[in-house]
């Protein structure tokens, strides 16, 4: 065989292989999707997160946009969080990280449940035990005093937080507790909240009406 018969050969088997491994990865159902796992999930039902994702069993799995099975997936009201990749040969990979309940709204005669961004997770007739109630001027997930509010009662200990029986702020740095029991504390500002738990969770040995940490250095109990 000449040079040129050789090297036209080679060429076409060349070209014949590429041409097998596309057709294999991005037509062939042979690395289609197999399996939709997911995980992180603890309340979304794991249908409802495959059904979001919209990536139909036998797709090949290198044609998934991973970019808009994220986008559909993380537009789901309870879904903070999501991450999407291939797992080959045959394996979408979906993890999600939940929106959990902060704090309760009142809604009228009802109670929406939100998250420690703000953001409304479900509304329900009846508020669940254990979660401070939140009042701030204008609830929502874009409001400051919310923000300031709800990083107060994520930085509380359990120890704390399990005592609080509503968190209040007119202002971000206006935000003030008060207890199940009936005592108020004033927070202040989300700055410094360690320290502050910290010294309130000291300051509660006591008996008071009110305990002001919102200075750490100069604290007051009225």
């Amino acid at each position: 065989m000449s040079g040129v018969w050789r090297t036209a050969f080679l060429g076409l088997l060349t070209a014949g292989v590429v041409g097998s491994v596309v057709w294999l990865v991005f037509f062939s159902p042979v690395l289609g999707v197999r399996e939709i796992r997911v995980t992180g999930n603890a309340v979304l039902p794991v249908e409802e997160i495959r059904r979001a994702t919209g990536v139909a069993a036998g797709r090949p799995l290198a044609t998934v946009d991973v970019a808009e099975v994220k986008a559909k997936v993380g537009a789901i009201r309870r879904v903070e969080s999501v991450s999407v990749s291939r797992d080959w040969p045959g394996t979408l990979a979906v993890r999600v990280v939940e929106r959990r309940p902060a704090a309760v709204v009142p809604q009228g005669d009802r109670a929406a449940l939100v998250d420690r961004h703000g953001v409304v997770i479900e509304v329900r007739d009846v508020a669940p035990p254990g979660l401070p109630t939140l009042r701030v001027g204008r609830p929502g997930a874009g409001d400051p005093a919310t923000v300031a509010a709800l990083a107060v009662v994520g930085a509380l200990p359990g120890s704390l937080a399990g005592r609080v029986a509503e968190v209040a702020a007119p202002s971000p740095e206006t935000v003030s507790l008060r207890l199940k029991d009936g005592r108020t504390v004033v927070w202040g500002g989300r700055d410094r909240s360690a320290d502050k738990a910290r010294i309130l969770a000291t300051l509660l040995r006591s008996r008071a009406d009110t305990y002001d940490v919102s200075s750490p250095e100069v604290v007051t109990v009225k």
